[in-house]
């Protein structure tokens, strides 16, 4: 029974050891299997990959493109516009080679250096002549920013340019001289003038002959002989001028001997109200552009700037407008004269028309009043901005043609900006009595139209030489005579021939030259009113277009830009602008 047992037990055991071993083998196989169907897969999924489409790329977005292209293209704008502004600086700065003086051409001087001879420059073709220009400034300044100046919005290099910078991108050679002229001559064609620097050479004094003279010397203040205007009164005229009310009004500074009184001088410890008052009471005589715009800038500079830096003062001062007109702005419509006085009078600008100053003193400015009476007005000062005069070397100039120039005004002129009585002078600007009001903007006019005529007068003067050289010409030909050869007789008569008729053409196109006479295009009128508001007159269709308003603010800001004279001049000051605008005025004083 046990060994039936034992060989039961053998048996199984036997029998489970054969099935590890199947199963093991199976396994192995198994394992195998697996492992070359693995080195085959590779292949058949790569096969399969290669029959079916990749996905789709993501979908952008619209707004994502077109942020991308913004982005680009004004990338490229800010590089391509600062590559354009240098290149544009350097041709500036590096002008080139020009043509050296030709004492063969004529020689023109032009005095002055304002708004009509500055025009006159640029327009004016220089191959034509050898020009000459004497000036006491080195430079040209724009006028219509000079209240931007008095009050700190603008630096005064900002509304300068260098003549020497127009006279150098010229074709030929321009002599620029800075001296005072003091006479000229019209029947010598002659100038005279003398350096007026503070320092001095050898030569102070010297005379040139001109062929061709372009008188633009300008006027001067006009005084009306009141007295004490030119003692006490400060001018808005020259850029010194406004330099000095910039320092009068914040300083306390010494003014042609006397004291000058401002706003540090009323802040000062221990001053009396009543004196305060006075200190801080500023008086604009003259209720024309310069006027309205001064009046217009004092107020910006008193709610921008004062009223921070000087709380205790800014409420006391005053601004007060004198016209004696009965209206302020006569050359704009009624329309906008009534604007600008309901803006001045939400300002707290007081204007007071149909008054006349009768005096300016030291501490107090006198005026007539509408019905007559005089009142003396306390002030701390007064700006003079009401009107114009010639110049002594302009009044010198007309007495020495007494029977032609007898216009009290200003020189007189013809349709060709010629001057009456004078041969071979042409008057530009302030300095003439014409039927246009004294304007930069007329004198501008006036400079380009007077380069044109010049050139054609070179044109003309060219024909007339070149007749009289044919004249001579014609009168030394030998004559022909009955024994002369036939072939030469025939040569000499067609050497005449042909001489006769290049004569009669050229006097053919000396009859055609007949220049249009000037005329005037009004562009409009612009004024600042302060509170970043200003008014435009402007010509429209057969009528006036009247407009006024901060739009208007924006357009007064952008023609002054254009009308600058060089892009350095158009930098500078949109550059001032700006830093007002984020920084304020400058209040300290030196």
């Amino acid at each position: 029974m046990q060994s039936i047992r034992s060989r039961a037990l053998a048996r199984s055991i036997t029998q489970s050891r054969s099935l590890t071993r199947s199963q093991l083998s199976r396994q192995i196989a198994r394992r195998t299997l697996t492992t070359e169907s693995a080195k085959s897969e590779p292949s058949a999924t790569a096969s399969s990959a290669s029959t079916i489409p990749p996905p789709p790329p993501p979908r952008q977005s619209r707004w994502r493109g077109f942020l991308q292209i913004l982005g680009r293209t004004t990338l490229i704008t800010m590089f391509a516009g600062a590559g354009a502004f240098y290149y544009v600086t350097q041709l500036d700065r590096n002008p080139g080679t020009q043509l050296p003086f030709d004492p063969e051409k004529k020689t023109l001087v032009v005095l002055g250096s304002g708004w009509g001879t500055t025009s006159l420059l640029k327009t004016l073709d220089t191959t034509d002549y050898n020009v000459v220009v004497i000036s006491p400034k080195n430079f040209f300044l724009f006028t219509p920013l000079l209240p931007s100046v008095a009050v700190g919005t603008l630096n005064p290099r900002s509304i300068i340019q260098p003549t020497r910078y127009i006279t150098r991108h010229k074709t030929r050679q321009v002599s620029v001289i800075e001296a005072e002229a003091t006479d000229v001559d019209p029947i010598n064609k002659t100038v005279t003038f003398v350096d007026n620097s503070d320092i001095k050479g050898s030569v102070s004094s010297t005379t040139i002959s001109y062929d061709y003279l372009v008188y633009g010397v300008g006027a001067e203040v006009q005084t009306f002989n009141i007295p004490g205007v030119q003692k006490h009164a400060c001018f808005m005229k020259e850029l010194g001028d406004a330099e000095r009310m910039q320092r009068e009004f914040m300083d306390c500074e010494l003014r042609k001997g006397t004291p000058s009184e401002g706003v540090e001088t009323a802040a000062f410890p221990g001053q009396d109200s009543k004196e305060i008052d006075r200190l801080l009471h500023m008086v604009v005589v003259g209720g024309g552009p310069t006027g309205v715009e001064l009046s217009g800038e004092l107020h910006d500079f008193l709610e921008d700037d004062l009223k921070s830096w000087y709380p205790e003062l800014a409420g006391k001062i005053r601004i007060t407008l004198v016209e004696a007109l009965p209206s302020v702005l006569p050359m704009f419509s009624k329309q906008l004269i009534s604007y600008t006085e309901s803006q001045f009078k939400e300002s707290k600008i007081e204007i007071m028309t149909k008054t006349m100053v009768k005096e300016v003193k030291e501490r107090s400015v006198v005026l007539q009043m509408p019905d007559k009476s005089i009142v003396e007005v306390p002030c701390g000062m007064v700006v003079w901005a009401a009107g114009n005069k010639g110049r002594k070397i302009t009044q010198d100039l007309m007495a020495k043609l007494p029977q032609d120039q007898t216009n009290r005004r200003g020189i007189a002129v013809d349709d060709f900006m010629q001057m009456k009585g004078a041969n071979g002078i042409f008057a530009i600007g302030d300095c003439t009595a014409t039927s246009y009001a004294p304007t930069a903007q007329v004198a501008s006019q006036q400079g380009a139209y007077l380069a044109r005529v010049l050139h054609q007068i070179a044109r003309r003067d060219a024909l007339q030489d070149r007749l009289s050289a044919l004249e001579q010409v014609h009168a030394a030909l030998p004559p022909v005579v009955a024994g002369d050869v036939a072939d030469a007789a025939a040569t000499a008569e067609a050497e005449a021939k042909k001489v006769e008729e290049e004569k009669e053409e050229l006097k053919r196109q000396l009859a055609k030259f007949k220049p249009r006479p000037f005329h005037y295009s009004h562009q409009g009128t612009l004024a600042y009113i302060g509170s970043d508001k200003a008014i435009a007159d402007l010509p429209f269709m057969n009528g006036n277009f009247a407009s006024g308003g901060v739009a208007t603010y924006l357009f007064w800001r952008s023609a002054y830009l254009s009308t600058l004279f060089s892009l350095r001049n158009r930098t500078l000051v949109a550059t001032d602008w700006l830093k007002v605008k984020l920084f304020g005025r400058d209040v300290s004083r030196e």
